[in-house]
């Protein structure tokens, strides 16, 4: 049984700074694209950004140039590293795995407000 756990999240104030880790439990992870969405309240699930097992990376639009998506395959870990946070990136984070099954981990919560 695949498991993902997140953490990192929390509250912060527009223009600061969080790093999600996303741990999954199980092997040969370093050949599964992982990634994360985003669901704000109210609002569907939309993806964030992912990487491939060899690395190649992908982000939507609205965090281009703000998030950093990267992974530890040592660890079984993929972090997104999110700088200068603005009230629309507040939402609940999902980490995901592709192994071609998608698992889910549970969401943390990120609140952008001052």
């Amino acid at each position: 049984q695949v498991q993902l756990v997140e953490s990192g999240g929390g509250l912060v104030q527009p223009g600061g700074s969080l790093r999600l880790s996303c741990a999954a439990s199980g092997s040969m992870f370093r050949i599964y694209t992982m990634g994360w969405y985003r669901q704000a309240p109210g609002k569907q699930r939309d993806l964030v950004a992912a990487i491939s097992g060899p690395g190649a990376t992908n982000y939507a639009d609205s965090v281009k140039g703000r998030f950093t998506i990267s992974r530890d395959n040592a660890k079984n870990t993929v972090y997104l590293q999110m700088n200068s946070l603005k009230p629309e990136d507040t939402g609940v984070y999902y980490c995901y795995v592709d192994r071609p099954m998608r698992y889910w981990g549970q969401g943390t919560q990120v609140t952008v407000s001052s």
